[in-house]
């Protein structure tokens, strides 16, 4: 049964090409500043106007297209398990985590603590299980290693505890070098990467309209690898876009596609996967929110731009702001994720374990997270409709006033057709007063301890038995 997606269109196809027309006429007329030495040269060789004093380059709009049109259409990430493959821009519709969060909530605390590198590594075991995660983003950041150590400690730790395709910010350049040098071994060589890239990076612009130095330098160092990269870019309505919901689009796209482009001038054919953190501010704190309805509605809107310029979409949802595991941490996360899943989004990061913010995961929070999107993911499917799945013959059998308990096609459909919950209750008040009375959080709590009790699984052994590694060399 194939994935039905494009179901939720926030914007008219007429607005999505007003919003293409607006991006473009902001690359022509107004420009955007590259502070990376190396990104500025690429950039001036394809400018109409160039400010070297201010940085600021403006560009055709015939050679934007020109230059995006050379990113690959697909771009696919794989797992050591090929059942994990996961194909963006195929029409199918993956989530998975996202971060990278500074904190864990541990079940029954009232308050927040950093994370260590201990804790990454249960947050990838949880992962590894949960069948509606596809894909692993390293979702927390070691508090207790050297900025220096943490991109291989966090690469390590996902090719070790799941097959599942790892996903990870990066923090220092040596950290992009020691983390391909790595996955190479792992995949078996570096063309067996580059075949079936098991690792993907990310690296992040500033918005609105600038590429920075640091992440400009890390960008063009991933993409000259060839490895898979997703370039986000994160305005905020308010702050560093305007409070419309058009107007964000516009920084959003405009955004997005400096980050594009830079990765076909260095590496023309770089997979790149064209991302999007966008959300809005809390004006009356000035902070950020990760949560509201509107972030939903941007990066679902985003998802037909992307579609428009055939591009594989990296999106956002499922974050909570509350603080602890209650109702809010539940419906937050699940309309984002529907929204955006049902929009078509190739790539739906955050989807699973983050609240307060972005801040702070919770093990509890990515197993209910992982039910929520089960859920969604069967609405995204839609209904088949066929001469098999309307079942006639069936209903001519029962007749008037008949059942369908002993129909052959009962079982068979309650297995297609039908989400069947793990983390949900579903019995009767009986039955479940005399189990203890237990809430969503305990029952998923329960199966944390129970996939953090049994035996660690390892899928390669890059750790060696050391708790930090250092790099691999040259």
């Amino acid at each position: 049964m194939s994935i039905r997606t494009h179901q939720y269109r926030p914007l008219k196809q007429d607005e999505v090409e007003r919003i293409d027309q607006s991006s473009m006429e902001i690359f022509e007329e107004t420009g955007f500043e590259v502070h990376q030495p190396e990104a500025f040269e690429y950039f001036k060789r394809i400018a109409h106007s160039v400010d070297e004093q201010k940085r600021v380059v403006k560009i055709k709009e015939e050679t934007v297209r020109e230059i995006i049109a050379k990113a690959p259409s697909t771009v696919t990430l794989c797992g050591r398990d090929e059942a994990h493959d996961c194909t963006l821009g195929s029409g199918e519709v993956y989530y998975g985590t996202g971060g990278t969060a500074l904190n864990m909530l541990d079940y029954g605390a009232d308050d927040s603590r950093l994370a260590k590198m201990k804790d990454l590594e249960n947050v990838i075991r949880i992962v590894d299980v949960m069948d509606n995660i596809d894909i692993c983003l390293l979702p927390t950041y070691p508090n207790e290693l050297d900025v220096n150590q943490v991109d291989i400690n966090r690469f390590a730790a996902g090719l070790t505890y799941t097959d599942k395709h790892i996903m990870g910010g990066v923090y220092t350049s040596q950290g992009i070098h020691d983390v391909i040098r790595m996955a190479e071994k792992a995949a078996g060589s570096p063309e067996a990467l580059r075949e079936r890239p098991i690792i993907s990076l990310i690296t992040c612009g500033i918005s609105p309209l600038r590429l920075d130095s640091k992440y400009g330098s890390y960008m063009i160092q991933a993409a000259k690898e060839g490895i898979p990269l997703a370039v986000p870019a994160e305005p905020l309505c308010g702050a560093t876009a305007p409070m419309s919901l058009a107007g964000a689009l516009v920084i959003q796209n405009c955004d997005a596609l400096i980050n594009v482009m830079l990765t076909q001038l260095v590496n023309p054919g770089t997979p790149v996967i064209y991302g999007c953190v966008a959300s809005t501010m809390d004006m009356k704190s000035m902070s950020y929110l990760g949560s509201p309805v509107e972030s939903g509605m941007i990066n679902a809107a985003t998802a037909q731009m992307t579609h428009y310029y055939r591009i594989p979409y990296y999106a956002t949802a499922g974050i909570s702001d509350t603080k602890t595991l209650d109702t809010q941490c539940g419906y937050e996360s699940a309309i984002t994720n529907l929204l955006v899943g049902m929009a078509g989004a190739d790539f739906i990061h955050d989807a699973a374990g983050l609240m307060e913010f972005a801040l702070t995961v919770s093990l509890e929070k990515l197993v209910i997270d992982n039910e929520i999107l089960g859920m969604a993911k069967r609405a995204i499917k839609g209904i088949e409709v066929n001469d098999h799945t309307l079942s006639l013959d069936e209903i001519k059998a029962a007749g008037p006033g008949g059942n369908f308990v002993t129909s052959k096609s009962t079982r068979r459909f309650m297995r297609k057709e039908h989400f069947r919950p793990v983390v949900s209750d579903h019995r009767q008040r009986s039955l479940w007063a005399a189990d203890g009375r237990p809430d969503t959080n305990k029952r998923a709590h329960e199966m944390v301890e129970n996939i953090l009790k049994a035996e660690p699984k390892k899928y390669t052994d890059l750790l060696g038995g050391n708790e930090v590694l250092g790099g691999v060399g040259s």
